[in-house]
């Protein structure tokens, strides 16, 4: 249905500009200009009351008086008169609309309203529209070659297809597309998203076999859960698509002012790199890059049979191989910080190098062969590193000696290539003198890069999709919870007024969902304190109770380790002492005893609801967590795929592994319960935010505690 839909605007035989002005300079004109001088291989319309003809073309008042049938109306007026151009559009029979024109939703209350009237006579009468607000659409395709837009330059034809969320951003990126002689398969601005958005693209794209890589400009999402289901799918599935995103505002800043620690770590950045981690994407910081990362993913490289395929590598070690030591180490350092490892090369790979290399060259990773090397010493160097098994790819730099055949170089790289499956990219520094080096290399399917950090990057890039399609796929674990008993004590909770869960209901719920808990009562003086600590036996902690201290250990509320009655009964008059001077507003409901947890890493698990969806978090715990920040992020629900991933991505996983002596952390606990809190987040919509820290992960196979806790609810 999306690609039967999409195809009126994407591939149409006939299109209608509503709005087409005789006046160069404005939009309506501009367009239709656009679509003539590109070669439109379908009939164009130009609809305008006041004129006869449009550049010579015939023009109709209204669309209704035009003869033949419309597949695709463009529409240049003003928000009022562009809801009577759709609905005399439905009633002519157009498949697709482009609103081009702005006024609508962006404005304010009265273009938001026009907006919504137009879905809704487009929803009603099934034809999909693309806008306000937007650039157009552009399909440079021999058949086809529209340039529906106000962008005079029709690209080149290429495999690539690209949609942004900003139409001002289109027309440099065809400028600066045009300038690198890259080519689109289509090309669209989606404005406002009032109807047609970035999810109903992307399944169109997948489908569609002229395109091979899908690039997109986000400056939002208005649905994370689906985008990450849709785009796995795209990246992952039976033909699998690589998708490149650059997205706007990479700050931190947007994080919320939360009672939880998750809430105050996570922001806007946060819950995109949890998104695209989720779903595939790789995602680029600059436009520059994104063509880098699209170069390296367009280009099918020739096998020595003549046939084209993406080569992607097995790991992350590469070889390097340059005529110049400077840029080499370049290279060096931009593999290491682009996740990659410099390969380590067999004893018989460093024999064969010195055996054809001379002697001031540098027969170890990177390969320096010297600035006057020839084709014959490239190829030598090359085809013995890329048959290394400890080498999964190679990066190629030359750069223009007086002895340097750019061409000769070109075609011994790519004799090499065409008799191996590892991926090799070059760099090939300079313009001028290695231009026909860099065009035949680029015939025959091979990425050219003008500097070495770009080809480390893009490397990295092609490295970090091939690991994602070779990701291992965990079994899934059996749950089982009370959902019954949980939804029961949130809905007690609202009842009487209750948003912030401390321990005690805390807890409670907790168990639900499979956590482990300590005996944990509640006493309202010390001498009830100081008798639930003998009978659960000591040591004990002790921690206050208040609906408006949050934060216990800012208030003095917590004390641990206390080992009999009269430590017991000390502490209680000083926890509620401090407390007191911390907020004399509050009201203290006792102090919390609670038995002393075994030993375990400390580690932080929790949720925040951040726009899109619940975002989960995992990190190292207890009182630095927002100072050292070692947390990462994802929105549930996850699979144990990504509980696996989310707990070995942090910095502190070293400490998890039993570093210097100390014992190997049950992580396997820790995978299930990171689904365990997935799953109560999912099925419970009124927890807004959850803090369970520390969260006391013990040794291998003895499992994990809870050692403390906060909930806040939400009742809408």
């Amino acid at each position: 249905m999306i690609m039967n839909s999409l195809d009126a605007i994407f591939a149409p035989e006939s299109v209608a500009i509503i709005g087409a002005s005789t006046t160069p300079g404005k939009v309506g004109h501009d367009i239709f200009a656009n679509i003539l001088k590109g070669g439109f291989t379908g009939t164009l319309y130009p609809v305008n009351p006041k004129a006869k003809s449009v550049l010579s073309v015939r023009a109709f008042p209204t669309i209704r008086d035009v003869p033949d049938t419309v597949d695709l109306a463009m529409i240049v007026l003003s928000p009022q008169e562009t809801l009577k151009a759709v609905e005399a559009s439905v009633e002519h029979g157009v498949k697709g609309l482009v609103i081009v024109s702005a006024g609508f939703r962006e404005v304010g209350a009265e273009g938001l309203e026009i907006e919504n009237r137009i879905v809704a006579v487009c929803r009603e009468a099934g034809i999909r529209l693309v806008g306000p607000n937007c650039l157009g659409v552009i399909n440079p395709m021999p058949a086809i070659r529209l340039n529906a837009s106000f962008s005079a330059r029709m690209p080149a034809t290429g495999n690539i297809s690209f949609i942004s969320q900003s139409g001002a951003l289109c027309t440099a990126v065809l400028d600066f597309a045009a300038d690198r002689d890259f080519g689109f398969s289509k090309f669209i601005s989606i404005g406002n998203k009032a109807d047609v958005d970035e999810m109903d693209l992307l399944r169109y794209f997948h489908e569609d076999r002229d395109t091979a890589v899908i690039m997109l400009y986000l400056e939002e999402l208005r649905r994370g859960a689906e985008f990450i289901e849709v785009v796995k799918e795209i990246t992952s599935g039976n033909r699998p698509t690589p998708v490149l995103i650059i997205k706007s505002g990479r700050t931190r800043a947007g994080a919320q002012a939360a009672a939880s620690h998750t809430g105050a770590l996570a922001g806007t950045e946060a819950v995109y790199e949890a998104i695209f981690k989720q779903s595939g994407v790789i995602r680029a910081d600059t436009v520059d890059e994104l063509f880098d990362f699209a170069n390296v993913f367009a280009y099918k490289q020739e096998s020595a049979l003549g046939k084209m395929r993406r080569k992607l590598p097995d790991g992350n070690r590469v070889a390097i191989v340059t005529n110049a030591g400077g840029p080499g180490i370049i290279a060096t350092d931009m593999t290491v910080s682009s996740d990659l490892r410099l390969a380590q090369f067999q004893k018989e790979t460093i024999e064969d190098l010195a055996q054809h290399l001379p002697q001031t060259a540098n027969i170890h990773n990177p390969v320096d062969i010297i600035g006057d090397a020839t084709q014959d010493r490239y190829e030598s160097a090359l085809r013995t590193v890329i048959n290394d098994p400890g080498v999964d790819g190679a990066l190629v730099i030359l750069t223009p000696q007086s002895m340097t055949n750019a061409l000769g170089t070109a075609e011994a790289i790519v004799r090499v290539a065409r008799r191996t499956r590892k991926p090799i990219l070059c760099c090939f520094m300079g313009i001028i003198d290695v231009s026909p080096g860099v065009k035949f290399l680029q015939e025959h399917g091979y990425p050219v890069y003008k500097f070495p950090e770009n080809t480390a990057k893009a490397f990295s890039a092609l490295y970090k999709y091939s690991h994602w399609l070779n990701r291992d796929q965990l079994p899934a674990l059996t749950l089982a919870h009370d959902r019954a008993q949980a939804a029961a004590l949130i809905q007690r909770c609202l009842k009487e007024g209750r948003t912030y869960l401390g321990e005690l209901d805390g807890l409670d719920l907790l168990r639900c969902y499979g956590f482990q808990t300590l005996p944990t009562q509640l006493a309202s003086n010390e001498k009830e304190a100081a008798n639930i600590a003998e009978a659960m036996g000591f040591p004990v902690v002790m921690k206050i109770v208040s609906d408006q201290i949050i934060h216990k250990s800012d208030a003095g509320g917590v004390v641990v380790g206390l080992q009999n009655r009269e430590e017991t009964e000390a502490a209680y008059r000083r926890i509620t002492a401090s407390a007191r001077r911390y907020n004399p507003q509050a009201f203290i409901r006792g102090v919390l005893v609670q038995k002393m947890a075994p030993k375990g890493e400390e580690v932080i698990i929790g949720m925040n609801r951040y726009g899109v969806g619940p975002l989960l978090m995992f990190g190292l715990g207890g009182i630095f967590v927002e100072v050292f920040r070692d947390v990462v992020f994802r929105l549930a629900p996850i699979d144990r795929n990504e509980a696996y991933g989310m707990i070995r991505e942090i910095r502190g996983w070293q400490l998890l592994q039993g570093f210097r002596g100390r014992p190997e952390a049950d992580t396997d606990t820790l995978e299930r319960l990171m689904l365990c809190l997935s799953d109560m987040v999912t099925n419970h919509p009124e927890i807004k935010e959850i803090d369970i820290n520390p969260l006391l992960v013990h040794p291998q196979g003895q499992g994990a505690t809870v050692a403390d806790c906060r909930i806040i609810l939400s009742p809408g």
